[in-house]
């Protein structure tokens, strides 16, 4: 059996790769814990994706170099909090420094104990599963123990470095698009 070449050193800078990759268009999401001591951890992020449908499977990733890692490596559970349109500000609190993020917000326990912003579009609760270190950042496998959506919730979207909300196609094409996926 023949083994795969290794890949060719990049031909583009970290800058190139960065505004490549802000061409996808994404969710927002909320990731939330509890840190060793009980106290509510949560970061933004965009880096979320379904793996499995059985067992529920999703995942999403950590760079290494983030203040809150030591709390997800370790905890049993987290939560993935799908962010919807009217939820920028949360976006934005939860994704630069401030001593205290989850201060004055509408929370309730989830599984293990993990923070579920209330008003959230979609909401996975999820075991610890498994990580993978890779490159700069720990990609985090969750099983979902349990999930929730906000009937007609509108998403928060992020392409380009900016927010965007939901624009929807025709209804006629929506229908299509879901038969044939």
């Amino acid at each position: 059996m023949t083994l795969p070449r290794p890949a060719r050193p990049p031909s583009f800078t970290s800058a190139d790769f960065r505004h490549a990759l802000g061409m996808f268009a994404t969710g927002v999401t909320i990731v939330t814990a509890r840190d060793a001591g009980g106290r509510p951890v949560g970061l933004t992020a965009n880096s979320f994706n379904s793996v499995s449908l059985a067992p529920p499977l999703v995942l999403w990733s950590l760079s290494r170099q983030a203040s809150s890692l030591a709390a997800f490596s370790t905890g049993s559970h987290y939560a993935i909090n799908i962010l919807a349109a009217d939820q920028r500000a949360l976006a934005e609190r939860f994704a630069g420094p401030r001593a205290d993020r989850f201060a004055g917000l509408a929370l309730r326990e989830g599984a293990g104990g993990a923070p579920i912003i209330k008003g959230a579009a979609a909401v996975f609760e999820c075991a610890n599963r498994s990580r993978y270190e890779e490159g700069d950042h720990i990609i985090f496998v969750g099983e979902v123990e349990r999930c929730e959506r906000r009937e007609g919730a509108s998403p928060l979207l992020f392409h380009g470095g900016h927010f965007y909300t939901e624009l929807p196609l025709s209804r006629r094409r929506q229908r299509h698009w879901r038969r044939r996926s």
